[in-house]
């Protein structure tokens, strides 16, 4: 038999019960769409937690953190001074591996204040220029503070736009972009200059809310103004952080608020012979490698450097983006595990639909098969007629799944709205129908047979 007109007759065959074979197809549709939607939702989680990961620098990035002494060293934790700018310098002559390096000295609880409004920014912290490379910042406003202004120790910031929004108030409610470059903020009773500021971090899923918001009427706010408290979505943390930044030159950080807090702290003992003497520690030191293959042997490199300058006292230690990333990984595979084995059990109960309802449709035709073999149809052309008939029907299943997806993503998102949009790819709809016409084949081999083995005379027979 000509494998066109099989296709034929299989249209045909589907066309005449056209119910009943739609019902057949339901579980292929379901299997199909629930693969392919699941994969979406898969894939946009994994975009979204990797574009966050990326906001903070990448896996590139290590976080040098000072620790307390290893209980073997106790007995020289009075000698240990923890992580200075010494190790900035060491790093840069002896650390061929480390291709940049951000000292940090962050102002914990610091508030900055301007007319009446107040604020604590998530990051208050005190860096050199090239902070703005490291952590993926961008200027929208002014400009980044220079190694001048380091250097002179100047009160000048950088802020993020959730910085801006609190003391300036946010264009959204304003009604028009603000722009906060040459307005002067207070810091903890210094006053700033702010000199540039960061663009705008959000997640797609997030600029997607704020686009609809705009088209949508604004409805009064009730109640006292409020914060509504972090969402608790995890690729959304790293924006948030970033946009509640507050960055000064690490110079100024070091001689006008840790030259007072290390005065203060002294004893009446001692603060005659040490006044206002600025507290040399950092509070974490930022770097970045030259290759992420290569992350082991830069690690040990650079903690060479430190033995060396911390005289063999291991007070540091290395803070790295790899469970992060390993997090990610572990979480998307389950997810997409789990997926598959629920669209794979829909596509079962479809395949053994399909065969149900090939079985019967074999036991309707029996005298059709017999008259085919008694005027001279061989038995593989029976055989290749019926398992046509099952490929033809989880095809048609597939197709229709297929355009059934695009549905289903958008109804699954607007009951349960997620964080990334989810990315409908060409390789899930090309594995779910790749799986649906191997359902299809393995349905149709037994009725096939079944078919073909029947005995001509005994079909004739059959009533």
């Amino acid at each position: 038999m000509n494998l066109w007109n099989a296709i034929l007759i299989g249209f045909k065959e589907i066309w005449a019960h056209k119910f009943r074979s739609l019902l057949t197809m339901l579980g292929i549709i379901l299997g199909v769409s629930s693969l392919v939607a699941m994969s979406a939702l898969v894939k946009g989680m994994e975009v979204g937690a990797k574009e966050a990961l990326i906001a903070i620098g990448g896996l590139q990035k290590v976080r040098i953190e000072p620790q307390d002494v290893p209980i073997q060293q106790w007995q020289l934790k009075d000698q240990a001074v923890g992580v200075t700018i010494n190790d900035v310098y060491a790093l840069e002559a002896s650390a061929p591996l480390v291709t940049k390096i951000s000292p940090e000295m962050r102002l914990f609880g610091a508030t900055a204040s301007k007319k009446g409004k107040s604020f604590r920014p998530w990051n208050c912290t005190g860096v050199w220029p090239v902070a703005l490379e490291m952590y993926e910042h961008v200027i929208h406003y002014g400009r980044m503070f220079n190694e001048i202004d380091d250097e002179m120790a100047r009160n000048v910031c950088v802020i993020g736009t959730g910085v801006r929004d609190e003391l300036f108030g946010s264009p959204e409610d304003i009604g028009e972009e603000i722009n906060p470059v040459g307005e002067t903020i207070n810091i903890n009773g210094q006053l700033f200059t702010v000199i540039g500021m960061f663009d705008h971090y959000e997640s797609e899923q997030e600029r997607k809310e704020r686009e609809l918001a705009k088209l949508q009427p604004k409805q009064a706010a009730t109640g006292p103004k409020r914060s509504r408290g972090w969402n608790g979505r995890g690729g959304s943390f790293a924006f948030r952080m970033k946009n509640n930044t507050l960055l000064m030159p690490l110079n100024t950080v070091w001689m006008k608020f840790r030259a007072a807090g290390a005065g203060a702290s002294k004893s009446s003992s001692t603060a005659a012979n040490t006044v206002n003497v600025p507290d040399p520690r950092l509070s974490v030191l930022e770097v970045k490698i030259a290759d992420v293959d290569h992350i082991n042997i830069a690690l040990q490199q650079i903690r060479n450097v430190l033995m060396a300058t911390h005289k063999g006292i291991e007070d540091f230690s290395f803070r790295t983006q790899e469970e992060w990333a390993e997090n990610i990984n572990t979480f998307i595979h389950n997810a997409r595990m789990s997926g598959g084995i629920i669209a794979g059990i829909s596509l079962l109960v479809g395949g053994i639909g399909i065969m149900n309802i090939m079985l019967a449709s074999i036991s309707e035709r029996v005298r059709e098969i017999g008259i085919r073999k008694a005027v001279g149809a061989a038995t593989e052309d029976v055989f290749v007629q019926i398992l046509v008939e099952s490929i033809v029907i989880s095809v048609l299943g597939g197709l229709v799944g297929l355009i059934a997806s695009y549905g289903l993503v958008r109804l699954i998102v607007s009951f349960s709205p997620t964080d990334n949009a989810p990315i409908i790819t060409i390789t899930a709809m090309a594995i779910a129908f790749f799986f649906s016409a191997c359902v299809g084949i393995v349905a149709g081999l037994f009725p096939a047979f079944k078919a073909a083995r029947l005995d001509p005379i005994q079909a004739l027979r059959y009533e």
